[in-house]
């Protein structure tokens, strides 16, 4: 019989925006499908076993008691859930840090394109996808949401390799039927369609239950797709309603002028998404930094989720873009954070913590106080469930709930663990040692990564 595994130690998680829980000495069983079987919230650390046993259901009569392993965090560590990266460009993980400052369609052009045409070659693709994903597991990045390049077999072998190395993705054949370069471009708009159904059907296959990888359409922008490419993905998400979809949108007044100018009759571009079909709860808009009072308000009514990426958005763009993620919050607008590393110089969900702080302040005084900065448990929460919501996975992944699947990070602070984080005092809690890795830490501070209860690092 298979032991049930008890996590024993601290725990940390989020159970609304508005709420973080901190459990000084708890323990997670988790049973041998990976799922949280047990939280217990006060725990013994000198006999963890003791009130876990007696928690747990009775055996029936003629079967002995479920072996229980336990494994007892080491002092200065504790759990966290696993990081939800909603836009990530995968072809781009070997670009990070190029082109900071240009303008978007520029960037794009010089930098973007020519990196990204290099996939068509299947063995360069499994090379960066290993790294990327190894990069991102060695970060607690737990679930991704991915575009792959426009390249149908590079996007296989994405989807092939999450499912191999155990992430959680979804993973996106981008949609590019014109402004592109010739040499990085669908061939046609046949091609463009018929290769992501190839692609969706291939993910299907290799994992038919979704559990851990999920194809997404991927119109890259609007102004990368013909109409009617952007109506063949919406007819493919209408007889879809599983699938995700994943766009950019207003991410930069240069971007919002040039879609304006390619599709004059849609006064902006929710009604432009929404006029094809491609807007619902499942819909994960990148940047969304300008927004009108209308767009809000449909954003809420079609239950859209946002992917805020302010690496990408005060680096890459055209200036300092402090999306208004207050205000989304405020609305009940679906939130979570994306590394959009490429765009964004960082793969890092912690410095995307840090800088959504950052952005936020500066959005405070942008507003003259009326959208107060976010808070550490606040983009805690974007990073974990927030982002889960966005990818309507929250009844799945991004806290300690019953029933859910283990997605967890073992943190290390201490000793060894330390790395160049802030020094924790013997007489500091556990919420100082939390701040302190939040705002200091790095992937040296974490130890141990579990996808659906299966170890990907430590």
């Amino acid at each position: 019989m298979e032991p049930l595994r008890a996590f024993c130690g601290p725990i940390i998680h989020a159970l609304s925006a508005s709420e973080l829980e901190i459990i000084p000495s708890g323990a997670i069983v988790v049973n041998s499908e990976g799922r949280i079987q047990l939280l217990l919230r006060d725990v013994n650390p000198n006999d963890p076993l003791g009130p876990i046993t007696a928690a747990m259901p009775p055996a029936p009569p003629d079967q002995p008691p479920t072996p229980i392993a336990i494994h007892q965090l080491l002092p200065g560590r504790f759990l966290i859930p696993g990081f939800v990266d909603t836009h990530n460009h995968a072809p781009q993980w070997e670009q990070r840090g190029l082109g900071q400052g240009m303008h978007i369609l520029d960037w794009l052009e010089a930098i973007t394109f020519p990196n990204e045409a290099r996939f068509a070659d299947p063995s360069h693709a499994r090379r960066a996808y290993a790294s990327c994903i190894d990069g991102f597991l060695r970060q607690g990045v737990t679930m991704a949401s991915y575009y792959g390049s426009l390249h149908g077999e590079a996007t296989n072998i994405l989807a092939d390799l999450c499912l191999e190395k155990g992430q959680r993705a979804f993973v996106g054949k981008c949609n590019m039927s014109r402004h592109s370069p010739a040499y990085y471009r669908d061939a046609s708009i046949q091609e463009s369609l018929d290769v992501t159904e190839a692609c969706i059907a291939h993910i299907r296959k290799v994992d038919p239950e979704g559990k851990l990888v999920k194809p997404v359409l991927t119109p890259r922008f609007a102004i990368s797709c013909d109409n009617e490419v952007l109506r063949g993905l919406g007819e493919i998400a209408k007889h879809n309603p599983d699938l995700p979809i994943q766009t950019h949108f207003n991410e930069a007044e240069q971007e919002m002028k040039a879609t304006k100018e390619l599709f004059p009759e849609f006064e902006n571009e929710i009604d432009l998404y929404g006029h094809f079909g491609l807007l619902g709860e499942r819909s994960i808009l990148a940047h969304c930094c300008h927004m009108t009072e209308y767009e809000m308000q449909r954003f809420k009514e079609l239950r859209c989720g946002v992917a805020h990426c302010p690496a990408s958005n005060m680096t890459v763009g055209g200036g300092f873009m402090a999306a208004p993620v207050r205000e989304f919050m405020r609305r009940g607008i679906k939130v979570g954070l994306g590394t959009d590393s490429g765009g964004g110089y960082s793969s890092s969900m912690l410095d995307a913590m840090r800088l959504a702080i950052v952005a936020s302040n500066a959005r405070e005084v942008m507003s003259g106080g009326k959208d107060k900065g976010l808070s550490i448990a606040e983009v805690f929460y974007l990073s974990t469930l927030g982002g889960a919501e966005v990818c309507c996975l929250e009844g799945e992944i991004g806290n300690f709930a019953v029933g859910k699947a283990f997605d967890a990070i073992v943190v290390g602070t201490t000793g060894a663990d330390q790395g160049i984080m802030t020094m924790v005092g013997e007489d500091e809690g556990l919420p100082m040692m939390f701040e302190k890795f939040v705002m200091t830490g790095d992937d040296r501070n974490i130890i141990q990564v579990y996808v659906q209860g299966r170890l990907v690092k430590g």
